[in-house]
């Protein structure tokens, strides 16, 4: 199936084996890392992801917004988050779309990772002309090759992980359009704006064979402001090392959710968010990768309702923005706790229910 991808070959693969991040046939974390590092059956853990609890999924439509992406503010610096790792920045007209996914699905099968009611009101045709579109890494849930396909030919320059441009060759993007960098590499757009891939601790792959291309974090510096795109990654002293470098950040977008007991070391639990944002001395923390599909068995709020906990008795500045609501994250939000709309309804069944 053409939604596989391929892997890097010819001048890409080698470029691929030259890079220090490659080691034994395979890309590296820069520290030890395993995707079950308990060594956990994999009976285990399917039985776990099987039977999870209704709670993984919202029992509503979640709160939403869709509004015009073609006339969003240009005088002020927009963020519009589409729920999980996808999500527009916007600075003095100049357009970022990172990681899109507008398929429906986190997989490519469509019985499986099914966006959540409301989360998928923006499709790709939705989208503005994009000026520069970032891919992290290649995992499912952030490169979709349906959104690519279509988005491509309005897209002027793409930035993302070394050896995923073999993925996007396949499928028909023009390769004068992709750029594609090693660690702590940087690719200079113009004089106000340029991107510098940075570690992550993850793993790659869309099939059986893993990490044959890389994932990335990036630094993204625009028109003065600094932004740090967090892609997926388990917690390390990076993101202290990324800190002290590159911070402090204007904006950094840190994933939340998603995590499990069984895979500790791939994905960062809520708590640890807030911790890696205080590493990268985050003036603003907004947490994705949570809100629109089920990838791990616990409730589908819990990562939001951890991160807020923890980031308030941490004294962290951080935003959480209804799903398709346009913000200014440059300055100050009253912080609505929209994900527990489900309470709130339940609430007025049994007012209304007593009331009669």
């Amino acid at each position: 199936m053409k939604r596989f991808g391929r892997d890097p070959k010819g001048q890409r693969l080698q470029r691929i084996k030259n890079s220090p991040n490659y080691k034994d046939g395979s890309f590296q974390n820069l520290e030890q890392t395993s995707v079950n590092p308990g060594g956990v059956s994999m009976f285990r853990i399917l039985k776990k992801m099987i039977f999870r609890p209704s709670s993984v999924r919202p029992a509503l439509e979640i709160p939403n917004a869709k509004v015009d992406l073609k006339k969003l503010d240009k005088d002020r610096p927009q963020l519009v988050w589409f729920g999980h790792s996808s999500y527009l920045l916007q600075i003095n007209g100049y357009k970022v779309l990172v990681d899109p996914v507008f398929s429906g699905n986190a997989s490519p099968f469509r019985f499986f990772g099914k966006a959540f009611p409301g989360a998928d009101h923006y499709k790709a045709q939705d989208m503005p002309e994009i000026d520069l579109l970032v891919i992290t890494h290649d995992h499912y849930d952030h490169l979709d090759y349906p959104s690519i396909k279509k988005l491509a030919p309005r897209v002027k320059r793409i930035i993302t992980s070394l050896g995923v441009g073999a993925h996007l060759e396949t499928w028909g993007v023009k390769n004068d359009k992709i750029n594609e960098l090693d660690w702590w590499e940087t690719f200079k757009v113009d004089d106000e704006i340029n991107l510098t891939a940075t570690p992550s601790r993850h793993f790659s792959g869309r099939s059986l064979k893993r990490n044959q291309t890389l994932w990335s974090s990036f630094v993204l510096d625009i028109f003065g402001y600094r932004i740090f795109i967090g892609g997926d990654s388990g917690y390390d002293g990076t993101f202290r090392k990324v800190g002290e470098k590159f911070g402090p950040f204007d904006l950094a977008l840190l994933e939340c959710g998603q995590f499990g007991k069984y895979w500790p070391q791939i994905h960062m639990f809520p708590e640890q968010t807030v911790q890696a944002a205080l590493d990268l001395k985050a003036k603003k923390t907004v947490p994705v990768h949570w809100g629109k599909f089920v990838l791990s068995y616990h409730p589908w709020n819990e990562p939001i309702q951890q991160f807020t906990r923890a980031a308030q008795q941490a004294n962290l500045s951080y935003l959480t923005p209804k799903i398709g609501a346009p913000i200014d994250f440059s300055v100050e939000h009253q912080q609505q706790p929209w994900w527990l709309f489900e309470n709130k309804e339940k609430n007025y069944e049994r007012e209304s229910a007593i009331l009669g």
